[in-house]
């Protein structure tokens, strides 16, 4: 029986570039990594979950570690008649908190498939949305059933002239929008087509929110936001409540979604659903 000694690859290698048979290959460009999102998880309530004021009950204020006032908050949402900016997965978000200035938010959402937040953060990167731009903050929103990844663009603009959160017109507001807008908005599908639409843009709201903050579980940022919205038919006002809890961890999101739904469902407050604020102010404003 013959044996047959097989060099190494290394061995093999070294010895046929040495005698010029093997042209050694260039190393590989490689992309920017995908961004590392942070995670909000947030759940909403049935109007069971509101005392007659529509303020969160004491019993869902201990329940979850909500033990802050009410603090005031006014946005309004910028697109055009036909929502031709929510049609491109952005929206502009221009928001009064009481006594702070102007934020002006422009974020680009992606959706999370059958749970495949990698996916969704590999199309984003394929976007131009990586982990060296750092104009954009990564978020998971992680809702009932819905898991929704967004790059959000934050600037400001001086409340000087405006007192606690009123808003400007909605010509004011879309003028500083538009001065404020981000490249990768105002580029986005041709040359000018963001700032464009931008520019035909109108306010979907103004509304106007109360939010109690607090701690619970493994979040030190919890909250519930009670947000009065006209109704679907225009003839009254319905009352939108989010219980909402932010984390560095994907661990700690799943944990917080888990335990916040069976603690919810337990006591009778749960809303079976997912109800996107944005989406239904631009459809009823």
């Amino acid at each position: 029986m013959s044996l047959t000694f097989r060099a190494p690859r290394s061995i093999l290698t070294a010895a046929c570039l040495a005698a010029g048979l093997l042209v050694p290959t260039a190393t590989p460009a490689h992309a920017d990594a995908n961004a590392v999102p942070t995670y909000e998880v947030k759940i909403n309530l049935t109007a069971a979950a509101l005392d007659a004021s529509h303020n969160p009950t004491a019993a869902v204020k201990s329940a979850f570690g909500i033990t802050g006032s009410a603090k005031s908050r006014s946005y309004s949402y910028y697109d055009t008649d036909t929502l031709a900016l929510d049609a491109e997965g952005w929206s502009v978000r221009l928001r009064h908190k009481d006594g702070s200035s102007f934020e002006e938010t422009y974020k680009k959402r992606f959706p999370v498939s059958n749970g495949d937040i990698n996916g969704a953060l590999a199309a984003a990167n394929a976007a131009g949305f990586d982990s060296s731009d750092t104009n954009y903050d990564a978020e998971v929103d992680w809702g009932y059933a819905k898991q929704t990844l967004s790059f959000s663009n934050e600037k400001s603009h001086s409340a000087s002239g405006y007192s606690g959160t009123s808003m400007p017109s909605s010509s004011t507001g879309r003028t500083w929008l538009v001065n404020d807008i981000p490249g990768k908005l105002q580029d986005w599908r041709s040359t000018g087509w963001g700032k464009t639409t931008l520019s035909a843009s109108r306010a979907h709201g103004p509304v106007t929110s109360k939010v109690y903050g607090g701690a619970w579980s493994v979040s030190d940022d919890a909250s519930v936001e009670v947000l009065p919205v006209v109704n679907a038919a225009g003839t009254g006002t319905e009352y939108v409540v989010e219980l909402s809890f932010k984390t560095d961890s994907y661990a700690d999101a799943a944990k917080l979604h888990t335990d916040a739904i069976a603690l919810a469902e337990s006591k009778g407050w749960l809303y079976h659903g997912d109800i996107l604020k944005t989406q239904l102010i631009l459809d009823r404003y």
